[in-house]
């Protein structure tokens, strides 16, 4: 099968990465040819990180070339979507592709414009989301969230794939005794905003228990937010990542009960796992289904609760092994590429009609 695939980003957007790009060697050695456009490029995205903002003649630079792409889309048998063609745009295009397609989501976009500040945005754009499931071939949602509201905007096949990691790339790590352990947190500088919800439960570990924190992909800024803590500042990549988060004693990732974060696919959460690191978790969305699920650590929706889940983890080695052993079982049962392959790889199947199923063997 010839597929193009049309990604929001390049390889060091997360989103990108791990929804789609990660799964190509493996689509590959199945047999499909797969050719790869991102719609915002590596320096659309330092400009974004850097600077917090988007420069409008890129971005329409970069809206053409995505149109030259799609004039070529008949030389595929599918096109996969990442979350839309044009943000900010109606769903026009989509609505007018010849060739088979299918979408992808690993967060709620669809409140980008039901619940966007402008009005006029919420008038034109509200229902965009709702008519792109309706018109794909199948919608491929990270979470139950995602995915219910792809059936209430009648999507016609729906398919839940989680986002996950090639646990082959993450190693256990040793749990011992920690004479200063290490609260760890993974995530970018557009999510770093969620720690400070539990700011006082973090100051009084670290106080009481000799603590420090390690975050990976904050900014500088985030020290002056959370004073009294010793912060360990590493920037992501991709090549550490896993090391880093081995370094971890507890994973956290707190996270508020709203309308976005409800989208959110709890990949942090999936990668403390597959280190056999412990968390802590707040129960919004795919957080409660991931947690309960492997037993890979503990939930929390208060101050007090937060306090007592990283006391309970800090002073027991033997409570952070069961945990954690937990987590790094149910990455490979469930939360694994190797896992999901088989399940991504029918539901592009499923997206062709018989006469292109033909064509495209």
């Amino acid at each position: 099968m010839k597929i193009l695939l049309l990604t929001r980003y390049p390889r060091t957007g997360a989103s990108s990465r791990l929804r789609t790009l990660q799964y190509l060697p493996h689509l590959e050695a199945a047999g499909h040819e797969v050719r790869v456009q991102s719609l915002f490029d590596e320096a659309y995205l330092e400009s974004l990180y850097r600077y917090g903002r988007r420069a409008p003649g890129r971005t329409v630079a970069l809206y053409l070339r995505r149109l030259a792409a799609l004039a070529r889309a008949g030389d595929h048998d599918l096109l996969w979507i990442e979350k839309e063609l044009f943000p900010y745009l109606p769903a026009w295009v989509e609505r007018q592709l010849g060739t088979p397609w299918i979408v992808d989501y690993d967060d709620a976009v669809f409140h980008n414009y039901d619940q966007a500040r402008n009005p006029l945005v919420r008038r034109l754009l509200g229902g965009k989301i709702d008519a792109v499931m309706r018109s794909a071939g199948g919608v491929i949602a990270g979470n139950h969230y995602l995915a219910e509201h792809a059936r209430a905007a009648g999507a016609a096949r729906v398919t839940v794939i989680p986002t996950v990691v090639d646990h082959a790339r993450y190693q256990p790590r040793i749990v011992a005794p920690a004479a200063h352990p290490v609260i760890g947190w993974i995530g970018s500088p557009s999510t770093q905003k969620y720690l400070l919800d539990i700011r006082e439960p973090l100051q009084q570990a670290c106080q009481r228990y000799g603590a420090h924190l390690l975050l990976i992909g904050a900014t500088a800024e985030i020290r002056a937010c959370l004073p009294g803590i010793e912060i360990q500042l590493e920037p992501w990549s991709e090549a550490r990542e896993a090391a880093l988060i081995r370094r971890m004693d507890v994973g956290i990732m707190p996270l508020p009960d709203g309308p976005w974060e409800r989208g959110k696919c709890g990949y942090k959460l999936i990668q403390y796992m597959a280190c056999a690191v412990p968390l802590v978790a707040s129960s919004t969305g795919a957080n409660r289904e991931i947690v309960e699920h492997s037993g890979a650590g503990l939930l929390a929706d208060s101050g007090d609760a937060w306090h007592d889940a990283l006391s309970r983890l800090l002073t027991s080695a033997s409570e952070r092994e069961r945990l954690g052993r937990a987590g790094r079982q149910a990455v490979e049962n469930r939360y694994s590429l190797q896992r999901q392959l088989p399940v991504l790889l029918d539901t592009l199947a499923a997206a062709l009609p018989a006469s292109r199923k033909a064509l495209a063997h």
